[in-house]
């Protein structure tokens, strides 16, 4: 609960509380006394509802997560030019623009581009990215610790709360890793689908590539 919702539910509390204990130490209870506290305690439940639907309206962000890894940037360098200022540049937006911790790109067996927190291990799709390609949407994980598929994102930052999978066609994936647990918004979801959609060409343009793994380049 929020500091402004927590300060509204305790005048609520406090005045209630107020006004039956003026109700019990009157020395008589008069109609005006009785209908004013009818009304002083309506008041008092009143503040303690908006309380209650305020933190509903605007709830508590959840905490950020601490992820251990160095920040950098692994992108191929046998791409072509122009793709790799697109990698680089829609990377770097969605990072920025969206609270996103990490970013890894997946395309035919070959991971092109890891960006944000990086991890030590390698990203091998598993179930949960066969999903997404076969339905051809997105899927969001908005708190990882709950889905007992989570081992298939070993590569990304371990500790990782949420993350969404968004296919490209049938043969790649992005995979758009949070700092907390439902932390993307709806915005978020259409930034990252409209981008993978961008990308889709390009990529199906690449000859086929072998399965080595992406070279590391500056951090960034």
């Amino acid at each position: 609960m929020g500091r402004a919702a927590s300060l509204c539910l305790a005048a609520g509390v406090l005045g209630l509380l107020l006004c039956v204990v003026n109700q019990l130490t009157a020395p008589e209870l008069s109609p005006a006394l009785e209908r004013a506290g009818v009304l002083a305690s309506f008041l008092a439940v009143g503040l303690m509802l908006v309380a209650i639907l305020w933190t509903r309206a605007v709830p508590v962000a959840p905490e950020r997560v601490e992820l251990v890894g160095e920040q950098g940037v692994r992108l191929a360098d046998d791409l072509p030019e122009a793709l790799q200022q697109e990698l680089g540049w829609g990377s770097q937006m969605l990072l920025t623009a969206t609270p996103a911790a990490a970013l890894l790109l997946h395309w035919r067996g070959r991971t092109l581009l890891q960006r944000g927190v990086l991890a030590t291990t390698t990203f091998s799709p598993g179930a949960i990215c066969e999903r997404a390609w076969n339905t051809g949407k997105p899927i969001g994980l908005v708190n990882l610790k709950l889905y007992p598929g989570r081992d298939e994102f070993s590569g990304l930052p371990e500790g990782i709360p949420s993350v969404i999978v968004q296919p490209i066609g049938s043969d790649g994936v992005v995979l758009l890793a949070g700092w907390s647990p439902r932390c993307f918004s709806r915005s978020d979801e259409a930034w990252l689908e409209g981008w993978s959609r961008k990308l889709r060409t390009s990529l199906e343009a690449l000859p086929a590539s072998s399965t080595t793994p992406a070279a590391p380049s500056a951090a960034g």
